[in-house]
């Protein structure tokens, strides 16, 4: 049996009673535990009708099961499609429809608000809670700890992650065996892990940096990882001693920085401090460097691809880029019509590279759009190499907010806001913040004689939308601001705003 990404992340480690997973209670899953839950979960799916190719949507909390269900999908040959748990039903509606997917695995407090979308797909449903328990555990209990691997090749999807479009339609980006091995083999190699690595894992497993990056990295490496539910703070300074390795979002590092116990010593085991999803303040790269006497990896990736360029880790870490092109991958600057623009020049980000998805389900004019037949993406990222080689984001096309790691199309926040009583029209931006890199801000156009209640839309929006795409302050304004041809010209909103929340960032020399 060959099945290039179960073979290269979990396979490799059976009969391994290495710790795998320290959990907080202090137990360790092994290895070869966690493999065996795995196999367990497999057999259930296996169980209950599903074939190679069929699509698990999973939103559920992080927990050592969670994780265990991306390998049992892995091993069975089935589509992995983690949704985030903020997510309301009205949005997994449109995910758990348009990837058609055969089995729903959800919290036990959310599988009746799912019951009609699984009604009308036909669909089975099984829960799985924070704390490991559930039907899907219940049933994994009963079933052998071995499962015969699926054969799969590297250009089988092997996961969907949905990206939001500016539409306000999200896209199903189909991650293959190959994009995801691939970029976990070049991010082991360019940022040196070993089995030797304990990573401190507070990243949620629903995206792509704590799954697709974190995870599969150790793994790959043979590594171990101290696994915790959430983001803790306490939790996080009082097990960083007992580790090598962090990755995390600007806010893991900005209420890091906000403790006094997160000094010198606290940090003398680590080796490695790596940040991403969201860009980083030049004083927090300062504050950083002058406590603990690390410098902080910055890297550059995104849902279609995974990681595409890194700072290196011996050499020059330049506050303000994303560094060089991983191994395997290559970074281009170009105009609207895909020609390559002289060094230096900002222009439209591609890249082109193993790690680059296969197209978006069920789009392929969207996947003809942005992904050319050359095999370049269009990233829709601005941005410039320098002298030097090393990779500057400048802007976004299509007005993307990141904040906390968490990609926000303002279309969709907009729509909302504009169906509100008394609204005219709405402009959502980004704006700095020193704890989620960007956050969000709607400017609010009232009708003729009308006053919109800001507060009955701010409560409209928390019914519609995940709670991480909800705007930090809604501004009354008489107009927006316009170009000659009429368009709403946001960079200047997002001027006159970048220093609502964010501190003036010192000069890096």
């Amino acid at each position: 049996m060959v099945n290039p990404l179960y073979d290269g992340l979990f396979g490799r480690h059976a009969g391994k009673t290495t710790p795998f997973l320290h959990l907080l209670d202090e137990s360790i899953i092994t290895h070869q535990d966690f493999l065996g839950r795995a196999a367990q979960i497999a057999n259930v799916m296996q169980q209950l009708g599903l074939k190679p190719g069929d699509r698990v949507a999973a939103q559920i909390q992080k927990s050592p099961e969670a994780l265990a269900l991306y390998a049992a999908c892995v091993q069975a040959g089935l589509v992995f499609l983690p949704l985030n748990t903020a997510y309301t039903v009205n949005e997994l509606t449109y995910f758990i429809e348009n990837s058609g997917a055969s089995l729903i695995v959800c919290d036990g407090r959310n599988k009746a608000q799912l019951a009609p979308v699984v009604s009308k797909l036909c669909a089975k449903v099984e829960t799985l809670n924070a704390d490991g328990s559930g039907s899907l555990k219940a049933k994994a209990q009963e079933m052998p700890t071995t499962f015969a691997t699926v054969d799969r090749s590297e250009n089988d999807i092997a996961a969907f992650l949905y990206t939001s479009g500016t539409t306000g339609r999200s896209k199903g980006a189909m991650l293959t065996q190959q994009n995801l091995l691939s970029n976990a083999l070049a991010l082991v190699e360019a940022w040196k892990f070993t089995a030797d690595d304990v990573l401190l894992h507070a990243l949620p497993i629903f995206h792509t940096h704590g799954l697709f990056v974190a995870t599969n990295v150790t793994l790959v490496a043979g590594g171990s990882i101290i696994f915790m539910p959430k983001f803790d703070l306490d939790v996080m300074v009082e097990r960083m001693p007992e580790a090598t390795t962090l990755m995390g979002v600007p806010t893991f590092y900005t209420r890091l920085l906000e403790d006094e116990r997160f000094n010198l010593a606290s940090t003398a085991h680590m080796r490695l401090f790596v940040s991403g999803s969201a860009p980083l303040l030049a004083e927090t790269h300062v504050q950083f460097e002058e406590r603990t006497g690390h410098r902080i990896l910055e890297r550059y990736g995104m849902t279609e691809t995974n990681m595409n360029t890194s700072n290196p880790y011996d050499g020059h870490r330049r506050a303000g880029t994303v560094g060089l092109p991983l191994p395997g991958v290559e970074v281009r600057i170009c105009d609207a019509d895909g020609n390559e623009l002289p060094q230096g020049d900002i222009g439209e980000i591609e890249v082109r590279g193993p790690n680059v998805f296969k197209g978006y389900w069920q789009m392929p004019e969207k996947t003809a759009a942005e992904l050319r037949e050359t095999g370049f993406f269009i990233t829709g990222d601005l941005g410039q190499i320098d002298e030097d080689g090393y990779l500057h984001i400048v802007g976004r096309n299509k007005d993307l907010i990141i904040s906390g790691g968490y990609n926000i199309y303002p279309n969709e926040i907009e729509l909302v806001l504009d169906d509100q009583p008394g609204v005219l029209e709405s402009a959502v931006v980004g704006v700095p913040h020193p704890d989620f890199g960007e956050t969000v801000i709607g400017v609010v156009i009232a009708e003729p004689s009308q006053s919109p209640d800001l507060d009955a839309m701010m409560d409209a929006v928390r019914v519609s939308l995940a709670r991480f795409k909800h705007p930090r302050k809604l501004i009354l304004l008489d107009e927006l601001p316009r170009n000659t041809m009429g368009k709403v010209q946001k960079n200047i909103l997002r001027d006159h705003y970048k220093v609502m929340f964010a501190p003036a960032c010192p000069e890096i020399r």
